[in-house]
């Protein structure tokens, strides 16, 4: 079992920044996909950035060139937000899953965390 813990999450006006961390723990993998997700009221959970083991990483369109996500030590992911924007407003996830690949779908990721809030105001 994997645990993770999302922090940092919070409220900012529109232009702002914040950073979210996720720390891992427990039987933790050599070879894992760590991901950010984020789920907004009445809408699907959509994977917002990704980071392979080799450092590969993914965006999504709506956050490229805002967000970094980046793996500070081999257990703890974070992701920088900045230019954030109402749109952004979302409970963010931290998840993982066993293996080289990033899939796209969250049904593809087995760990997640407790979720973070983030709200930005116009």
């Amino acid at each position: 079992q994997v645990q993770l813990v999302e922090s940092g999450g919070g409220s900012v006006q529109a232009g702002g920044s914040l950073r979210l961390s996720c720390a891992a723990s427990g039987h933790t993998y050599a070879t894992y996909c760590m991901a950010w997700f984020r789920q907004a009221p009445g809408k699907e959970r959509e994977g917002v950035a990704s980071i392979s083991d080799t450092g590969l990483t993914f965006y999504a369109d709506s956050v490229k060139g805002r967000f970094t996500i980046s793996r500070d030590t081999a257990s703890t992911l974070s992701l920088q937000m900045n230019s954030l924007k109402p749109e952004d407003t979302a409970i963010y996830y931290c998840a993982a899953r066993v293996g080289a690949s990033c899939p796209p779908s969250f049904r593809s990721y087995y760990y997640w965390g407790q979720g973070t809030q983030v709200t930005v105001s116009s």
